[in-house]
């Protein structure tokens, strides 16, 4: 590991003064289950460490009926699962329990959850995310593209968004708190949680929408409408943790046995969490039944395009969806 520079601030404000303008001067370090795996490789090497544990005020949970629940960013996934503000978000209480190992979730915290990098075996190799080109062929087209993505590759990006809890809080409408002490007013800034993943078009992109200087501070959920139904699905290589090869997440907004309005999000399936309108679309007005299941799992996988050795993600990504709409309707 390169030497760096260790610095442990009590305030936000004065980690984002620590950080400095580019990902090589600083990075901030809270749980350290990815970012010490990432510095030992050589993958990221940041001048300086920015230790935030000592944020109080960016730990525990909250929930108000009329505002829904408040994460805070250094929660770790065991605290998450372990808090009684999930009564309301059964989804979301699946998805944390089944997230990495205890030993992991007792270190990891929700904010770094949704900021560790892609496990892209070409990224972990020191890589980077774009363009994975050698003498002008993409090393993922013409490697082993095993656990590659099958959606959302348009610019070249073939790695999988590897957060197994982002689909669940996306399908809830969760929202992402940043702050920033170059931002104006109170220096938050605040966006859907879909929209903070993105997918790089360049070298100088990554794949989240935050500055170098920017740090999440909190996610928030909202209070979950009457008559939400949800359902919760990974696919798997073994029953013990391990990384999905497929997973959906499906929050439906029933009026009676009839679908007001579905959200349908699949995970490890493209270099973002990927929301499938396609495939709520056919829901909207049906009764859930294994047909319309099916219905929407095809939808879901209309615009996937397998590269040589991933074709098998388009027959998991099915299934996933299939099964978390049973379950969310209560017909599995």
């Amino acid at each position: 590991m390169r030497p760096f520079e260790y610095a442990s601030p009590n305030s936000k404000e004065q980690v984002a003064a620590l950080l400095g303008t580019s990902w090589e001067q600083g990075a901030i370090l809270a749980g350290g289950t990815d970012l010490l795996a990432l510095m030992k490789d050589d993958v990221v090497t940041p001048r300086r460490l920015v230790n935030v544990k000592g944020i109080d005020t960016l730990r525990g949970t909250s929930y108000q009926p009329g505002n829904g629940l408040r994460i805070g960013a250094l929660t770790t996934i065991a605290e998450l699962a372990d808090s009684k503000d999930l009564a309301q978000y059964p989804m979301l209480f699946e998805a944390v329990t089944e997230a990495a190992s205890p030993q992991i979730r007792n270190l990891a915290t929700i904010g770094g959850n949704m900021c560790q990098r892609p496990r892209c075996w070409y990224f972990r190799s020191g890589m980077g995310l774009m363009p994975m080109t050698k003498d002008g062929k993409s090393l993922v087209v013409a490697g082993d593209n095993r656990y590659a993505a099958i959606l959302g590759t348009q610019t070249g990006a073939y790695f999988v968004s590897p957060s197994t809890i982002a689909p669940a809080l996306i399908a809830y409408g969760a929202k992402v708190r940043i702050y920033s002490a170059k931002a104006s007013g109170s220096g938050v800034r605040e966006l859907p949680l879909g929209r903070f993943f993105i997918t790089p078009k360049s070298a100088k992109e990554r794949e989240h929408d935050l500055k170098p200087d920017e740090m999440v501070i909190e996610l928030i959920v909202p209070p979950p409408p009457q008559n939400l139904k949800t359902g919760y699905f990974e696919v798997r290589q073994k029953a013990a943790f391990d990384w999905p090869l497929a997973m959906a997440a499906v929050a439906l907004q029933m009026d009676g046995n009839t679908v007001k309005s579905a959200r349908v999000v699949m995970g490890h399936v493209a270099p973002v969490p990927w929301v499938s309108d396609e495939a709520a679309a056919t829901l909207v007005g049906k009764t859930i039944t294994p047909d319309t299941a099916m219905a929407a799992a095809n939808a879901a996988v209309t615009k996937a395009k397998p590269l040589s050795m991933n074709k098998y993600k388009i027959t998991l990504a099915k299934a996933a969806v299939k099964r978390a709409v049973l379950k969310a309707g209560g017909a599995a």
